[in-house]
């Protein structure tokens, strides 16, 4: 039976943060719905400080920003955007459309249509996450995409070059500096200066997260994500240190992160407990990751790697770090997370910022039942039937009149009827089921 040598906040005080949470964002998206674009902008004064005439970034704004960067920041985000456009491409060259005759002159098939319109948002509140903008914005491109807006808030009191550049490079068609609650709330439910958008994606904060779930019905969304989470499942084959550092690697993202080292090696445990408070102290993001860990980290011993994967499937972690003697057995057995990153040669930031695969994904549980955004996600994968032979539609018909009687839907049953009629030249009653011959 596992051992538990550090819990995080118990679940009645995460329940009343999200009480609180929901009430904000139902109200503010209210008054967004009512009120449009002055809403938008008294928000945005209020929570970021921030205000100006009209939110969309102009041509000139957008290569000042470029301008501020090296040459070399330049490279490294395209390097980026490759990564993830190639891994995209990849995905896509997967999704293929089909169409099968199932039946003598019977055709069905499907195709996989680009949404429309997709408003992406980028966190830049806290740090400029220009990663993000790679994620959702070059992945909708990849997926056909026709209209991608862009929302980040300001930092530092105005656009944050760096977030610009990737969104731009990236290839948005709308660029705003707009965060939170205002900016996911704007491109959804539209306003006067900025025009509703089909689909929402991309990280934030609880706020923006609880918004695209207020939100969803009225657009779709790539999934619900709240606080990032991390895990790391390791052996005796590593040590304190680094499962330290990969723990708060991930926990100075909020104060709320999630962070858990579950293990089968109490004497690992304990080491990285202390390294854990040693690297805080020389952090320097010590303070927003020192929370995290005091509030939400915990420590878990198990007996073996069974009860660790068993553990580890019910804790459904958004990133799962993977650094034992038997990394591809995780692999093959495992089946709730968000993404795998296996053995110490690799970690969760290379998945956050550079390698490829998408950093958007599932938190709170949800990877036990979706994965994170790729391509995919902005594809609707239509159906369609075409019935090319008399014989074929008369033979249908009837089987299709006798299940509609069983339900007692006699206007199916007549599109059924009419059909046999016509094309299988049999004189039946209307509304009446097809009798076998």
């Amino acid at each position: 039976m596992a051992t538990i040598l550090k819990r995080g906040k118990d679940v009645e005080a995460i329940a009343e943060i999200d009480a609180q949470v929901r009430s904000v964002v139902e109200t503010a998206l209210d008054d967004i719905a009512r009120r449009g674009d002055d809403a938008v902008r008294e928000m945005s004064r209020k929570f970021d400080g921030w205000e100006r005439d009209d939110y969309r970034l102009g041509p000139d704004e957008i290569e000042a920003a470029l301008a501020e960067l090296r040459p070399r920041d330049i490279a490294d985000i395209r390097f980026a955007q490759e990564q993830v456009r190639n891994f995209a491409e990849i995905q896509m060259s997967a999704l293929q459309p089909v169409e099968r005759e199932t039946l003598p002159g019977v055709i069905l098939g499907h195709k996989n249509i680009p949404v429309r319109s997709v408003g992406c948002y980028v966190p830049g509140g806290k740090y400029p996450l220009l990663a993000s903008a790679h994620m959702s914005v070059v992945t909708a491109k990849v997926a056909g995409v026709k209209r991608i807006v862009t929302c980040a808030p300001p930092f530092a009191g105005r656009p944050a070059p760096a977030i610009v550049a990737a969104q731009h490079l990236a290839g948005a068609d709308e660029i705003y500096c707009l965060g939170g609650i205002q900016a996911v709330g704007a491109m959804a439910l539209g306003t006067a200066s900025i025009a509703p958008v089909d689909m929402l994606v991309g990280p934030g904060n609880a706020y923006v997260a609880e918004a695209k779930r207020q939100l969803y019905g009225r657009v779709g969304i790539d999934l619900f994500a709240g606080p990032t989470e991390t895990m790391i499942i390791a052996d005796e084959t590593v040590d304190g240190e680094i499962c330290a550092v990969d723990l708060l690697g991930q926990a100075e993202h909020g104060p709320n992160s999630p962070a858990v080292l579950l293990t089968t090696s109490e004497r690992l445990a304990r080491e990285t407990m202390r390294e854990v408070e040693r690297l805080l102290e020389i952090m320097p993001t010590g303070a927003v990751a020192g929370q995290a860990w005091r509030d939400y980290g915990q420590v878990i011993v198990a007996a073996d790697h069974d009860e660790m994967i068993r553990i580890a499937d019910e804790i459904a972690s958004e990133h799962v770090q993977v650094m034992t003697d038997r990394d591809d057995w995780y692999l093959e057995n495992m089946v709730n997370y968000g993404a795998l990153f296996l053995g110490p040669r690799t970690n969760v930031s290379f998945g956050d910022k550079v390698i490829g695969t998408n950093h958007t994904l599932p938190t709170r549980r949800a990877a036990r039942y979706t994965g994170g955004l790729w391509v995919g996600k902005f594809l609707k994968t239509c159906t369609y039937q075409k019935v090319l032979t008399d014989e074929a539609s008369a033979m249908i018909g009837e089987y299709c009149s006798r299940l509609c009687a069983l339900e007692g839907f006699a206007g199916h049953g007549e599109q059924a009827n009419i059909r046999v009629r016509r094309y299988g030249g049999r004189n039946v009653e209307p509304y009446t089921a097809v009798e076998p011959l």
